[in-house]
């Protein structure tokens, strides 16, 4: 269990993010889910709850997710299942119950940058930017690769275009981190490919998407591309399973969602 010293809930966005650079060991709070497996120790910490950052609505041609939106408000928002074959809800929707995804924040979860991250994975998928308070707007793939450092999440943008994508995941049992997570896109001819939980954070495969955008798509290039993004990539070992297996599993796995995706 973590400990805090002070709780502050702040109305204003400046004043969050003066109070995070105060101190050292001063933090955001989003839905606390993961903090509570843990024991750090908090000086102040912040509730972003008072500055109205729950919420996802269309904007410019942009779908706006609120950094305080629960992992259950994306799960069952029309927009969201409306679009991209509604891969952001089934990205979340085999996390853990529903008591927890009620709990969880979007922020919260891309911001932490988990290797386990569904969403992420997911969102990698799709044109997507994060907007720190600070930091201002960039797309996620920069966001990820940024060094860690003090800033607020404050929305997330996720274009909206004709883009069919999917994703796919295997558990060891339903209420388990995946063992390994894909979720594939296509955009007119350009496809994305990407793989989380390897365990390390998802990450585009970027020589398999090039090879398969290249022109017609046939079962022998499907599973050239497979077998690309299962060699480009590096894997690695903990409870949930071995490198050699999660090698042998992204091909599976990235095979099924591109078929998928062309049905």
């Amino acid at each position: 269990m973590f400990t805090l010293s002070d709780l502050v809930q702040p109305e204003k966005l400046e004043t969050a993010y003066q109070i995070l650079l105060d101190k050292k060991n001063n933090a955001i709070l989003g839905g606390c889910a993961f903090l509570k497996m843990g024991s750090k120790r908090i000086g102040t910490a912040i509730d972003l709850s008072n500055l109205n950052l729950s919420y996802i609505k269309e904007t410019n041609g942009f779908i706006e997710i609120g950094a305080m939106t629960s992992l259950r408000d994306l799960e069952i928002h029309a927009l969201l299942n409306n679009s991209f074959n509604g891969v952001l809800p089934k990205s979340v929707r085999n996390i853990i119950g529903v008591q927890f995804r009620n709990s969880v924040t979007v922020g919260a979860s891309v911001y932490a940058k988990y290797g386990f991250s569904d969403l992420i994975t997911a969102l990698l998928a799709l044109e997507t930017d994060v907007e720190l308070y600070k930091g201002g707007r960039m797309p996620l793939v920069d966001f990820l690769n940024k060094p860690k450092g003090k800033d607020i999440l404050v929305r997330i943008w996720v274009k909206i275009d004709q883009c069919k994508a999917t994703y796919l995941n295997l558990r060891n049992s339903a209420s388990d981190y995946s063992v390994l997570n894909v979720a594939v896109s296509k955009l007119d001819d350009q496809w994305t490919i990407v793989v989380g939980a390897r365990p390390r954070r998802a990450t585009i495969a970027s020589r398999a998407s090039a090879s398969l955008s290249k022109g017609s798509i046939s079962e022998t290039e499907i599973e050239a591309a497979a077998q690309q993004a299962a060699e480009e990539l590096s894997f690695g070992t903990n409870m949930r399973g071995t490198a050699k297996y999660r090698k042998a599993l992204c091909k599976v796995l990235v095979k099924r969602a591109i078929m998928e995706v062309l049905a």
